[in-house]
């Protein structure tokens, strides 16, 4: 059964009005399961963390539902491998210190140019910290795709640490992170995962890939702006955590540092609740072994595997309506053949216009776009692109529609 984009649509408030979201890739608009879940907490539970009291109780037990929510959308083993925070970008300074206290003068971490810069800054600050030198790993400016060759000459190094995207936010592409992880740990050396782009468009199931670490923000799945993060449960316990004295040393608070953002957790939990509701109404049709996976995680597999077939049409869509527009250079994967290793995010230039002039434009006709290098700035420095503007950016979501993209290639040609 393929999606039903009028009840999906239905199930968020901002989409009624007259405008196309295809800012997706910076966050995504909000379901209304998750507005229900925030406004409920703060209604009914809103307190802190461990009293002596009825709030306080029924708060707690919120907080561990979306914990365990968030490590069936993961597939992760325990909820206590899930970390909440602000975002991605603040979960990942604050865990590169603990990361980095294994490091010494001298090691090798390996980073890449593809990846959003909140997955190459925290980890070139630590290691100017600890003395450790960074290698780089670069990507195909006429494909987008990273460089497997140079990470694999980079892996013969044996650096102690790879950070690597599973998909750009610049230029849409999918790496075969369960490849690159398995090459990683083939040498001993520890991945962490900016799952970010991602999340939004696929499967993802932590305990099948081996990954270390991997970190989303659910502002980009249709939840409140926050952070989650996996990591296996030995590593962090083993780690030490940058927190006060008198705070837990128990998993996951060891690295929730502080009062938490609760309401937005239990958006996080609605949000969840909302991939649930995608897979029992529309994911029929797709099985997975029942024996492998919770009951929940086995709903939440079909929902994202739903998203994904029917984003794989917006994906093609989008090929054609921007090749179609005069003048309009895309960058990154473009073959129709192989939609399936992107994700709907595209980022061009169109002819001589600066990209902040083309969003302008896109937003006087209520298309709502991106423009710049959207913290990937190391590939709109490799691409030449950084100093004159950047570039647009495109993302598309499972609440597009094929017509909103006949109106974008409209507008593009009308501009143009």
């Amino acid at each position: 059964m393929s999606l039903d984009i009028s009840r999906i649509r239905k199930q968020f408030p901002a989409l009624d009005r007259p405008a196309i979201f295809f800012d997706g890739p910076g966050g995504t608009q909000i379901c209304q399961q998750s507005l229900d879940r925030m406004t409920a907490y703060l209604v009914d539970c809103n307190a802190n963390h461990e009293g002596a009291f009825a709030t306080s109780a029924a708060s707690d037990a919120v907080l561990d539902e979306a914990h365990q929510a968030m490590a069936d959308f993961y597939n992760a083993a325990s909820p206590e491998e899930i970390v909440f925070g602000n975002n991605m970008t603040t979960l990942t300074l604050h865990l590169s210190r603990s990361i980095s206290r294994m490091w010494e003068a001298g090691d090798e971490i390996v980073v890449t140019r593809l990846d959003h810069d909140a997955n190459v800054t925290p980890w070139l600050l630590a290691a100017e910290d600890r003395g450790t030198d960074v290698r780089w790993v670069g990507f195909d400016v006429e494909d987008g795709t990273l460089n497997l060759d140079e990470l694999e000459r980079a892996l013969e190094r044996k650096p102690k640490f790879l950070a690597v995207g599973y998909a750009s936010n610049a230029l849409g592409t999918i790496n075969p992170i369960k490849k690159i992880i398995k090459m990683a740990h083939e040498v001993g050396t520890m991945v962490y995962v900016d799952a970010v782009q991602y999340a939004p468009h696929g499967v993802i199931d932590v305990q099948d890939l081996d990954a270390d670490f991997l970190v989303s923000s659910p502002y980009k799945y249709f939840g409140p702006h926050s952070g989650v993060l996996y990591g296996k449960k030995h590593l962090l316990e083993e780690m030490d955590a940058y927190k006060v004295r008198p705070a837990s040393n128990a998993l996951p608070s060891k690295y929730e540092t502080g009062t938490q953002n609760h309401e937005g957790i239990a958006g996080v939990l609605g949000a969840i609740e909302y991939f649930e509701w995608i897979g029992n109404e529309f994911g029929s049709e797709y099985d997975f072994p029942k024996g492998d996976y919770s009951e929940r995680t086995l709903t939440l597999k079909k929902a994202m595997t739903a998203i994904g077939a029917y984003e794989q049409e917006l994906n093609k869509a989008l090929l054609a309506t921007l090749d179609s527009v005069p003048g309009l250079v895309l960058y990154g994967p473009s073959d129709p053949d192989k939609a399936n290793e992107r994700v709907a995010t595209f980022s061009f230039r169109l002819g001589d216009l600066h990209p902040r002039k083309v969003a302008e434009l896109l937003g006087e006709r209520d298309i709502y776009v991106w423009d710049g290098h959207y913290y990937a700035i190391n590939v709109t420095e490799r691409l030449g692109l950084e100093e004159s503007g950047g570039m647009v950016r495109v993302g598309a979501t499972h609440y597009n529609t094929i017509e909103e993209i006949r109106k974008l290639g409209e507008a593009l040609k009308e501009i143009v």
